[in-house]
Order: structure tokens, then C-alpha cells, then sequence
């Protein structure tokens, strides 16, 4: 089912939660809604829904009109983050809810509401749990029931609401390779809401990445990390530093001192340089090159993260080198940008 979203407008009590967001999202495929607390991107996710209607703009579900319509009419799937289970029913009876409530001319029997449930104990992998009550199972268990409940309607489209963020890191990790590999059965158009980086470079087809109500960037996990669309973006994905530079004809000074012709095609003038820990290097030639005092080195993973404080502003840019590198970096340390991204100041 293609997903179709134009110019979308929200507001709540005269707030813009969302400004003229347009999204295009095709048939079967994952896309993650990613930003900070407050980017919009549960509002969009509701919207979808149909718990929420837009102020202005439209949703089209394939070439149907949708804006307007109820959360049933649109036949959606919906996972919330804390499972939104029914404690008193057991897990089968949890995941047959949805088709039981039906009016009579569209219910199943009994007997296929069951079937189907039971199909989708196996779907997610707990075929023993289903006279278990919500209480009797791990967090993980219950969300994959909770997702078998959004499936066992046969919904077009799924929408999943930070679905692992009540979950600890391991069994997110877990969840998170299961649920592609689900996707990658069930082929459902997905949507989920995620404010963790890495659940959307390494679940989603395509990352859609929001601040202030406002889509920032749409691609591919490789196209947003590796060629961010704006300084958010860049700062947003990934550990990055910054620092205030000038750039005259193309070529990039620090405090004065130039750091080669790095800016081909931008305008002269103030900009900032974004960059990456692993994409600069220790060295010891000047030339190009850029220096400043260690201010702290901690231990990241399988990398030591040398922290130097540059320039007259003191501005702080990490470095990344292998934990095994035999050397404590101390005083004045000098290194050279690998990769960079510059951007206008305004």
C-alpha cells in the first residue's frame, strides 16, 4: 500500500506541531520517522493513523483520500511502545481481539479467528505462550505479541510508535534484527517512530529525519549519514564536532591559518566545518593540518577518543584512533581532516 502525504499541516492550541510536511512512502517498504523529542514525528505517525486529524493537508492511502477517515476505515496496525495489552485476557485472546470486535458481516468464525492467531504465534516465534496471561512474559515477548495483535487484522499499512523503547539494549538489539526479518516476510508497508539512530540506519529502508515539525532529509541510511542535506542532519546522525571557519576562494581558514582549498563551490565568508571522529588522523605534518591541546581521552569501543580543544574559542573536536595505538596523547596534538562537510554560516 503506498503512502502518500502532502503539505500536512497540525496544530494544538494554535502550536505548529507540524508545517507543510509531504512524504511520499511506496508499497512494502520500512521507513523509519527519526529527530529529537518534539521534531513531530509522532504527530505524523498519528496522523497516518487516524488518532489524529490534520489542520490542513492531505493523507492518501494508495489513490483513496484517508485524511478524513477513522482508524478502522483506514484498516491500520498499530504498536504502541508499552505494549497496550489486555491484562486480563491471555495472549491468544489478546491477538484475536481485533477481528472478534467486528460487526458480524465482516467476523471471522471462531475457528479462523483461532487459526490465525495461532499462525501468528508462530509468526513471532512463541507457539507455547498462547494460555499465558500479558504478566507471564518478558518485555520482548510482549511486544512480539503485541505485534502479532496489529498483524492478525490483516492491516494495509503497519505503524509502530518506538515500539523497543521500554525494552533494554539487548533484547532491543534482538527485536530489531527479528522485526526486519518479519518485514522482509510479510512485505507490510511500515512505519515506526524512533529517536535512536542506530534502530533507523540499521532497521529501515529509508530514514526520514525531523526538527521542529519539518522534514529535514529523506534517504537510504547510507545517503544521510554519509551526505547529510544541512547542519542538523549532520550533528543529529553520528558523533560529530564543529568548528567556526572562513572560507575565501575555496579555500578554508582557521583563525586565520588555512587548511587547504576544502570549500570548492561554496561562497566566501563564514561557515561551518563538520566533522567526524574517524574521519581525521594524527599526524605530525603541519601542513593542512590542525592543532590543539588535549583536553580528555576516554575509552570508546574498540577506539580511544582524544577530545582537543582548537583555536582561539577553544572549540572542542574529538578524534578517534585504535585503542591498541601504543601512545598517551597529551599537550599539543595536530590532526588532519580525512573528510569533511562545510556549510554557509546562515
Amino acid at each position: 500500500m503506498d503512502i502518500s502525504v502532502r503539505r500536512l499541516c497540525k496544530e494544538f492550541d494554535r502550536y505548529p506541531a507540524l508545517n507543510g510536511v509531504s512524504l511520499e512512502v511506496g508499497s512494502g517498504e520500512l521507513i523509519a520517522l527519526l529527530g529529537p523529542s518534539g521534531s513531530g514525528k509522532t504527530t505524523l505517525l498519528r496522523l497516518i493513523a487516524g488518532l489524529e486529524f490534520p489542520t490542513s493537508g492531505s493523507i492518501y492511502f494508495g489513490k483513496e483520500d484517508a485524511s478524513q477517515k477513522s482508524v478502522q476505515e483506514r484498516n491500520v496496525g498499530f504498536v504502541f511502545q508499552h505494549y497496550a495489552l489486555f491484562r486480563h485476557m491471555t495472549v491468544i485472546d489478546n491477538i484475536s481481539f481485533g477481528l472478534r470486535v467486528r460487526g458480524r458481516r465482516n467476523r471471522p468464525s471462531d475457528a479462523a479467528i483461532r487459526k490465525r492467531a495461532s499462525d501468528l504465534l508462530d509468526l513471532i516465534q512463541l507457539p507455547n505462550v498462547a494460555n499465558r496471561f500479558p504478566h507471564q512474559l518478558s518485555g520482548g515477548q510482549r511486544q512480539r505479541v503485541a505485534l502479532a495483535r496489529a498483524l492478525a487484522i490483516e492491516p494495509r499499512v503497519l505503524l509502530l510508535d518506538e515500539p523497543f523503547g521500554a525494552l533494554d539494549a539487548k533484547v532491543r538489539k534482538e527485536l530489531r534484527r527479528w522485526l526486519r526479518e518479519l518485514h522482509e516476510r510479510t512485505g507490510h508497508t511500515t512505519i515506526f517512530v524512533t529517536h535512536d539512530q542506530e534502530e533507523a540506519m540499521e532497521m529501515s529502508d529509508r530514514v526520514v529525519v525531523m526538527s521542529q515539525g519539518r522534514i529535514e532529509q529523506v534517504g537510504t541510511p547510507d545517503e544521510i549519514y554519509d551526505r547529510p542535506a544541512s547542519p542538523f542532519v549532520f550533528s543529529f546522525i553520528g558523533d560529530s564536532g564543529e568548528l567556526a571557519v572562513t572560507i575565501d576562494r575555496g579555500e578554508v581558514f582557521l583563525d586565520g591559518r588555512s587548511l587547504g582549498p576544502l570549500a570548492e563551490g561554496l561562497p566566501d565568508g563564514r561557515a561551518r566545518m563538520f566533522l567526524r571522529p574517524h574521519d581525521l588522523e594524527i599526524t605530525d605534518d603541519p601542513a593542512g593540518a590542525i592543532s590543539g591541546e588535549v583536553a580528555t581521552v576516554r575509552r570508546h569501543a574498540a577506539t580511544r577518543r582524544i577530545e582537543i580543544a582548537v583555536g582561539e574559542k577553544r572549540q572542542r573536536i574529538e578524534v578517534a584512533v585504535p585503542a591498541t595505538r601504543g601512545f598517551v596523547p597529551e599537550g599539543t596534538q595536530t590532526f588532519r581532516p580525512v573528510r569533511c562537510r562545510l556549510f554557509p554560516a546562515n
